[in-house]
């Protein structure tokens, strides 16, 4: 009876422990099931981990800054937009800024930098009335210090493109009466030379190869820099173009007629020099040459006067 008492009681821990590791086993059989699951799933979601991958700024304030920008631009007079256009295609963009957030940044510089001005002038306890000019100062100069740069920035890539088309000029002649076309010359100074000059005839010559017709893309490109001896060019080889001219002759006058210009520009920067050092000259070293010069002139003179 003992004998079978100890059985029962054996038998029953250890369906007792069965049952508990059977339903653990069972749980956790549960989740890795789903885990194994849920990792079939995403196994071949590799855009989640591209997506999780890219940086905040790109994930979130790009998307939120781009949405902020349609919602303004509702608002924003197409002149307006249509001129801010025109100018953040002449500079050859600004950052990476669409011409609605190049107006968004403005509009935030615009609200904050007066709110930053009074609070600043409060703290310093300024009167009322110079609290009110400090915000209005602050408002307009925020609201123009963009348009500032983007001038800025265009007058830099005007004086680039200025600077680079002769030697760009040379090497298209060279390609063009190597024997290549003129599209096969833009190809291959795309591939030697860098710069916005460079950039936009190879932007040229996308459009052409999309279709545009040439003194389509040429024109456009002319009015885009907005450079006069750029648009001498354009404009020369569109006749060229339209009149069966040579590309090569053209090419041939233009580079020349580029290089004489650049002569006659720098032999006017050398002659404006002594006109411009004259200021400093006189301000600021005939002075001190006087003080060499005359000085102990002037102290003998002193002296001299003194013991009489």
């Amino acid at each position: 009876m003992l004998m079978l008492i100890v059985v029962l009681s054996f038998v029953t821990v250890f369906l007792l422990v069965y049952l508990l590791l059977a339903a653990n086993a069972l749980a956790q059989g549960n989740i890795a099931m789903r885990l194994k699951a849920l990792n079939t799933m995403t196994a071949g979601r590799s855009d989640i981990d591209q997506e999780l991958a890219r940086p905040f700024k790109e994930r979130v304030l790009s998307p939120l800054r781009s949405d902020f920008a349609a919602a303004l631009s509702r608002f924003t007079p197409r002149a307006l937009r249509r001129a801010v256009e025109e100018k953040m295609a002449a500079a050859g963009g600004f950052g990476s800024l669409t011409p609605d957030e190049f107006l968004l940044l403005s509009g935030l510089f615009a609200v904050a930098a007066p709110a930053v001005a009074a609070t600043l002038a409060a703290l310093t306890g300024a009167a009322a009335h110079q609290i009110v000019g400090l915000s209005f100062m602050a408002f307009a100069s925020a609201l123009l210090l963009p348009f500032f740069l983007l001038n800025r920035k265009i007058a830099m890539r005007k004086r680039s493109i200025q600077k680079d088309l002769p030697d760009v000029l040379d090497l298209l002649t060279v390609s063009v009466e190597a024997g290549l076309g003129f599209d096969g010359a833009l190809a291959k100074l795309s591939e030697k030379m860098k710069g916005a000059l460079v950039d936009e005839f190879t932007r040229a010559l996308q459009e052409m190869r999309m279709g545009v017709p040439r003194r389509e893309a040429l024109r456009a490109m002319g009015l885009r820099c907005d450079v006069p001896d750029l648009s001498l060019f354009t404009t020369s080889l569109i006749q060229a173009d339209q009149l069966g001219v040579s590309i090569g002759q053209v090419l041939r006058v233009q580079s020349a007629s580029m290089r004489e210009k650049r002569r006659q520009r720098t032999q006017e920067l050398a002659m404006k020099a002594p006109v411009k050092m004259l200021l400093p000259l006189v301000f600021f070293i005939f002075p001190a040459i006087f003080v060499v010069v005359l000085g102990p002139a002037i102290i003998q003179i002193f002296l001299t006067f003194s013991q009489r």
